[in-house]
């Protein structure tokens, strides 16, 4: 009886092992999507100069700017919304970083030196984005404090960051960017670590989904982020 119990408790470990890795799998390839998807736009902008001017070429670049902000915190709802809603929303946020980005691409390709710095900071960003999710997937610590730190620690990164808009000072700049990627690697870890702890073998396929999408925003978003920091900083050697 002891022997049936202990090989029925085997099972049901090895299956939610494999559905986790499934789930984590999922999460993981919603994300490559959404980069893969800012970068495809980011190109297409980059070689038309009609599109650059029309999407960039004014105050309305700040629209574009602020506008994925904007989709997460009034237009990306896991609660509330449905699956596919949150795809639609996802992407959407993704194509906006593309134009964002069109500016880097386009100088990028017009310039070599700078296009070698962007690829180095794309696959820097990518290996310490692969070693901190490793880290927060196998790590026993509690990672919850690293939360509370990293959420204040953004909140003033924003701010500093629309004031440097107007204060356009390099000194500022370089230390948002050294704190932006102390933050975001910490908080790359803790979503890592929260992801796989809110797995659920029981959830429907629908709230699954939800979790899914929501935990691929954000492990979208610390990358680009981390990204972005690390290219400032490419961009200056």
């Amino acid at each position: 009886m002891q022997t049936e119990r202990f090989q029925t408790t085997q099972t049901r470990t090895r299956e939610i092992d494999a559905g986790l890795r499934q789930h984590m799998l999922g999460v993981y390839n919603k994300m490559t999507a959404g980069v893969l998807v800012t970068a495809i736009t980011a190109w297409l902008v980059s070689t038309s100069p009609m599109l650059m001017q029309l999407l960039l070429g004014g105050p309305q670049r700040y629209i574009v700017i602020f506008a994925p902000l904007a989709i997460v915190w009034f237009g990306f709802r896991p609660d509330k919304m449905s699956s596919k809603k949150l795809m639609l929303a996802f992407f959407g946020i993704a194509v906006l970083y593309g134009i964002s980005f069109s500016a880097i691409a386009m100088l990028a390709t017009a310039d070599p030196t700078f296009g070698m710095a962007v690829a180095k900071a794309f696959f820097i960003a990518v290996a310490m984005f692969a070693g901190l999710s490793v880290f927060g997937y196998t790590t026993k610590a509690d990672l919850s404090p690293v939360r509370t730190f990293a959420v204040m620690g953004i909140w003033g990164l924003i701010a500093a960051s629309v004031m440097n808009i107007f204060f356009q000072s390099p000194m500022m700049q370089n230390v948002i960017a050294g704190v932006g990627i102390i933050l975001f690697s910490g908080v790359t870890v803790w979503q890592t670590q929260d992801l796989k702890e809110m797995y659920n073998p029981s959830y429907s396929k629908e709230i699954a989904e939800r979790l899914g999408w929501a935990a691929a925003l954000n492990l979208y978003i610390s990358f680009i982020a981390l990204f972005q920091y690390i290219l400032h900083f490419m961009n200056q050697r």
